[in-house]
């Protein structure tokens, strides 16, 4: 995969309309081998790649480089993309959100999950220690560390913090082989009972289904602003309209939701009665 999807050139993005994208899908589905086709697709949907790739870097170290979340995320919309089928019942955009976040989040957690970097920074700083423990005959203090890396003090306490902090999270605990990460054993104290989770799912299923009957864009900015929890100015620069104008597409498909809603529940009492 050769071609530029970097942050440079989401700005550059000519946008297709919604009928014309309609038509790419259906030309991709019955050619998947078709790249020119592909590789459109992805450039239709980057945007999505910046969204996640802001949302889950605030929440990473610093010495994380945004260029290797990017080249992770990209990765996963173009999986995502290889892959949907609209036979699923998901919307592409939900399946391609799940795709990009798992992609980054695995590539994060595998073997070698610090990026190069980050590493080389690590291991500068390891080698600092060194040098100055052989020559000083004893361990270095983190100002000595700072003065020979020309590096400020609080800097070196960072790098060496994150470092000890990452790998502790995926230390095991006990030496079994069936011994787990200490970050899978933390308890999810907002896990739902059985006949919750049930009710949940019968929720979200209803409003899946009310959801694919918004048109397109109204139903985009359902997701993104419920299910990705970006701002409505956030939505507008992500789908390029007016903070403004996103404001009253999202009130007309709150008000088309409640109908679509209502006439459900009033077919399934009149089902009942019946």
């Amino acid at each position: 995969m050769t071609e530029d999807y970097s942050n440079n050139s989401y700005n550059n993005i000519k946008r297709i309309s919604d009928a014309e994208l309609e038509a790419l899908w259906k030309k991709f589905f019955e050619d998947r081998s078709n790249k020119k086709v592909r590789d459109t697709l992805i450039v239709q949907y980057i945007y999505l790649t910046r969204y996640v790739v802001n949302r889950v870097k605030v929440s990473l170290p610093p010495t994380f480089s945004v260029e290797d979340i990017s080249s992770y995320g990209v990765e996963g919309l173009i999986d995502a993309v290889e892959k949907y089928t609209p036979d699923k019942g998901a919307r592409f955009e939900t399946y391609a959100l799940m795709r990009i976040r798992g992609n980054i989040i695995d590539k994060i957690r595998s073997q070698d999950f610090i990026p190069r970097s980050a590493r080389k920074k690590i291991k500068d700083v390891k080698q600092a220690q060194e040098q100055l423990r052989q020559k000083l005959g004893r361990p270095a203090t983190t100002l000595e560390v700072a003065d020979f890396l020309d590096m400020e003090p609080n800097k070196v306490d960072q790098i060496l913090s994150e470092d000890t902090t990452i790998g502790s999270l995926y230390d095991k605990k006990g030496s079994s082989d069936d011994s787990v990460a200490i970050i899978d054993t933390i308890q999810d104290e907002n896990r739902l009972t059985p006949a919750e989770a049930m009710e949940e799912k019968d929720v979200k299923s209803e409003l899946e289904n009310a959801l694919k009957r918004l048109p397109e864009r109204e139903r985009m900015i359902m997701v993104l602003y419920y299910h990705e929890n970006m701002t409505l100015k956030e939505i507008g620069e992500t789908i390029e309209v007016s903070e403004s104008r996103v404001c009253q597409l999202h009130a007309q498909a709150i008000m088309k939701l409640k109908n679509i809603l209502s006439e459900n529940r009033t077919e399934r009492l009149h089902r009942s009665i019946v």
